[in-house]
């Protein structure tokens, strides 16, 4: 009977990011397990199409939303298609996000401004415009995706860490808030992934071995490897984790 409280028959999932890596991973465990699934990129694409056939699979219900989160009226415009699907999200995940690797003494303001629209303000945004709906029907699973650089900063990427370190914040704050109304907030926080976005940088040989040598576990997590932590977080299994930063990350924030 206990896996049942992993069901998530009757829900609405609305994933960001999800036209690859961990995103497109989380979004085919929830159809997987019952939920109908919308999916997102910030245009249309072939991946994009490609994850939206894997959750149709499992659910023909399933969607897709396309828009720039560095674009607050993008999403608007996002939510205001989901209301034409029917499909306010039960569950948000806000993985979606953008990182630049640059010395912070040359860091760009208007790029520093742009991660924290996409990393930060549009997770802000798309938490207060979903919440209407999780209030209303007493149960709701806000989750934000971010990165092993709230504990542990990569010295390049000044922005995109603190951009992280805000959103868990903003968790924290929003998950003591809401909790007594059935919504839980929290926060996946991968370590090194082996997606196509770290591709280039851990296809150089010398600095793959010093990242692995970094990690306890030795070896990279693949983007399935958050989706277990991610279906706990949005169903019934994890109803008593709010306000929780859930690591995946092989013991990298672990001291050395």
């Amino acid at each position: 009977m206990f896996k049942e409280k992993f069901n998530l028959t009757g829900r609405t999932a609305f994933v960001t990011g999800s036209a690859r890596g961990i995103g497109r991973a989380i979004a085919a465990a929830y159809a997987e397990f019952g939920a109908r699934v919308i999916v997102h990129g910030a245009k249309p694409s072939v991946r994009l199409e490609e994850s939206l056939a894997d959750v149709r699979l499992f659910n023909p219900s399933c969607d897709v939303v396309t828009g720039d989160l560095g674009d607050p009226a993008a999403v608007e415009a996002m939510f205001a298609r989901l209301r034409e699907l029917d499909a306010l999200p039960d569950i948000l995940v806000a993985n979606a996000s953008i990182q630049m690797n640059i010395p912070w003494s040359e860091f760009d303001a208007a790029e520093a401004h742009h991660e924290m629209e996409v990393n930060f303000h549009a997770t802000l945004r798309m938490f207060q415009l979903a919440y209407p709906k999780m209030k209303a029907q007493g149960w709701g699973r806000l989750i934000a995706v971010g990165s092993v650089q709230e504990p542990r900063p990569h010295p390049q990427m000044c922005a995109y860490a603190a951009s992280k370190a805000a959103q868990e914040n903003l968790v924290r704050n929003v998950a003591r808030q809401v909790a007594c109304e059935g919504i839980t907030v929290n926060n996946l926080c991968p370590g090194v992934f082996a997606t196509d976005r770290n591709a280039a940088a851990l296809n150089n040989p010398v600095y793959a071995e010093r990242v692995k040598a970094a990690i306890p576990m030795h070896d990279y997590a693949q983007p399935e490897d958050a989706a277990g932590a991610a279906l706990l977080l949005a169903s019934d299994a994890g109803r008593y984790i709010t306000g929780s930063t859930i690591l995946v990350d092989g013991g990298l924030r672990l001291p050395g």
